[in-house]
């Protein structure tokens, strides 16, 4: 963690530029946008562009100036903040803050998958561990062990580097998705488990309760061991936004945080080629005593929804929706209408082409939002693996979706 005198300048005055931006009054009107959709008021639009993978195409490894590999990851994050309130200009909040994560190891679940992978953080395949169901007794929940003394030691270097200028806050997500069907398809392979929906389905209730069960129990240790942080600010929640709610925390709420304070996000991205019956079956009945704990939930990735829906509306404590390039726009409207957040997924490969097709994304963009009339809608870009290597792209498509949304 050592950092030289040199890297500490850059640092501080990059943290003295994202301070400044977080200080305009357009965040905390941008902050109060968020509450009110979130909320299920009726707003405009909200929009949010995340350049995702392609933020190494904006900000290269090796245009960052520190030396220390701390340095230089915190560098980035902080570039990236300047780079979203300066250009980009959607409606995240630039805030006065940096979160330090702890320091811990992370146990899987017993079996682990060998992988071959391709160049460049491309393609990849694996071997699935779990050649037969004889193995099962050979998985075991996965646990979390902090190094207390290493993470004090980062929150201490956080703080003497960015003292006066942001605040350091002790905040990790640990899990992104609690939808289970990714380890699935690591431990059994995606095809494999497939065929045991016919060829073994007992076998195969069998795996996910014991999912199902690690998954709650990971998530009980760290509610006990008070390692969970509020995410009804502006951390991202679900599968492109953010968590600013008056509705949590939860009631009786003391400032340890209980998974019920708390927003999560549910997904099968995995079982897109599964029949909503089959899903309903295997996947949901697992999914939905873990979602049961959190006090407000988020549903959906890249999959569509639309045939889905007859199950996941029944899901309680459910507020965002995923609404992907491959659902139906208009038939997803009539289902959302204003009780949740339709969280509109536009197509990414627009950003990735030869040339950028700026009228045809206005005019799929009014077509959305026109059929969206009377939803609680976000407009969220994601999903970037690339954008041609021309950073305008972001902020050209943008502007674009903040017209029609205004337009609208």
């Amino acid at each position: 963690m050592a950092m030289t005198t040199g890297d500490i300048a850059i640092l501080r005055d990059l943290a003295r530029q994202v301070a400044e931006l977080a200080a305009r009054p357009v965040e905390e009107e941008k902050r109060k946008l968020w509450y009110d959709h979130n909320d299920l008021r009726p707003t405009r639009p909200v929009i949010f562009c995340d350049a995702d993978n392609a933020w190494n195409e904006i900000i290269p490894r090796a245009s960052l100036s520190c030396t220390s590999d701390l340095g230089r990851g915190w560098e980035w994050g902080l570039r990236r903040e300047i780079f979203w309130g300066q250009f980009i200009c959607d409606d995240r909040v630039i805030e006065s803050h940096v979160n330090v994560g702890h320091v811990a190891a992370q146990t899987g679940w017993g079996l682990a998958e060998t992988y071959t992978r391709g160049d460049n953080g491309g393609s990849y395949s694996w071997e699935a561990p779990l050649k037969s169901y004889d193995q099962l007794d050979k998985l075991k929940y996965p646990t979390v062990t902090v190094d207390w003394a290493a993470t004090n030691e980062l929150l201490e270097q956080a703080n003497d580097v960015f003292c006066g200028l942001l605040q350091v806050r002790l905040k990790n997500s640990w899990f992104w998705t609690t939808g289970m069907t990714w380890t699935l398809a690591n431990l059994r392979g995606l095809q494999q488990f497939m065929l045991d929906m016919i060829d073994s389905p007992e076998d195969l209730h069998c795996l996910m309760a014991f999912l199902r069960d690690g998954t709650l129990a990971r998530l009980e240790y760290l509610e006990e061991c008070n390692l969970l942080s509020l995410n009804n600010d502006g951390t991202y929640v679900g599968s492109g936004s953010f968590g600013w709610t008056s509705d949590l925390p939860a009631e009786g709420f003391d400032g340890k945080v209980r998974l019920r304070d708390l927003w999560v996000l549910s997904e099968s991205q995995e079982t897109v080629s599964v029949s909503p019956e089959m899903f309903a079956e295997f996947v949901l009945p697992y999914q939905l005593p873990i979602i049961q704990r959190f006090g407000l939930a988020c549903y959906g990735c890249c999959e569509p929804l639309d045939k889905r829906w007859k199950y996941l509306k029944e899901i309680p404590n459910l507020r965002k929706v995923s609404v992907s390039p491959w659902s139906g726009r208009a038939l997803m409207a009539e289902n959302l209408q204003d009780k949740y957040v339709y969280s509109m997924k536009p197509n990414p490969a627009d950003l990735a082409m030869n040339s950028f097709p700026e009228e045809r994304i206005r005019q799929e963009l009014r077509r959305d939002l026109e059929a969206t009339r009377g939803c609680r809608v976000e407009v969220v870009m994601k999903d970037c693996h690339t954008i041609g290597n021309d950073p305008e792209r972001v902020i050209r498509w943008t502007r674009i979706a903040r017209e029609e949304a205004d337009r609208l």
